[in-house]
């Protein structure tokens, strides 16, 4: 192991408290290791220990970031999230399949895929558009973090207003999905994109409320007037 990534754990692992620990696991229906440290603190020591990477090639610091993904554990994870989106500004096109295949091999719950998924997918597909093809793409896989990536990855980019054409199509993808962190992920992006576009997201939510599933429709609707709250919900 790296020693800077073993350095990371020992820091994690003294600031643990088995209190934390525990009441971490309500968040969660899936089984998940966890430490026991505040994201506070994880921010924290990512910070820190960044100062000794942040020099290294790109590369390298990704594979640093595969080691922590690799121990399994939650605040390892949210670490590598970090340094990756920290790195941002070199971001190359191909370096969506870096992110893809994290998604893929290292992501087990939503914490996970949401930290990724907001910082550093987004960040890229913001920088290079034509990746949302390959969000599509991930929109029908039948991995469920991966269904949910494809959503959940331009939260940040929908409160913009941007990518409402491509936020419907993959909304579309998933319509219908029986998996409810995926349904609540899609429904999350089209809460987020009614932020700028409200008459356009209630307009396919009102469309599509026969078949969009109630957890998704709640969710997409959330940010919406109680009046148009109502009609949406009306079967």
């Amino acid at each position: 192991m790296n020693p800077v990534v073993r350095s990371v754990i020992n820091a994690i692992i003294e600031n643990s408290e088995e209190k934390i620990r525990i009441s971490s696991f309500r968040f969660f229906k899936e089984e998940v290791n966890v430490r026991g440290v505040g994201s506070a603190m994880v921010t924290e020591i990512a910070r820190d220990y960044f100062r000794e990477i942040s020099s290294l090639p790109k590369q390298e610091i990704f594979s640093l970031c595969e080691e922590l993904f690799g121990t399994g554990y939650l605040e390892d994870s949210f670490v590598a999230c970090n340094w990756s989106y920290r790195i941002h500004k070199t971001y190359e096109s191909g370096d969506f399949a870096v992110f893809e295949s994290w998604v893929g091999r290292y992501v087990s719950n939503w914490a996970t895929c949401d930290t990724l998924c907001n910082h550093s997918v987004g960040t890229l597909v913001e920088m290079y558009p034509s990746k949302i093809q390959d969000l599509k793409k991930m929109a029908h896989s039948p991995g469920r973090w991966i269904r949910r990536a494809s959503a959940v990855s331009l939260i940040v980019q929908a409160r913009k207003g941007l990518f409402l054409d491509d936020i419907f199509e993959i909304a579309g993808i998933l319509l219908r999905d029986s998996d409810d962190m995926v349904r609540k992920g899609y429904g999350w992006m089209l809460k987020a994109a009614s932020q700028a576009h409200q008459k356009e997201v209630f307009d396919f939510v009102y469309g599509n409320r026969a078949e969009m599933p109630r957890t998704a429709l709640r969710y997409a609707i959330e940010k919406m007037p109680p009046e148009l709250k109502k009609l949406a919900m009306a079967r």
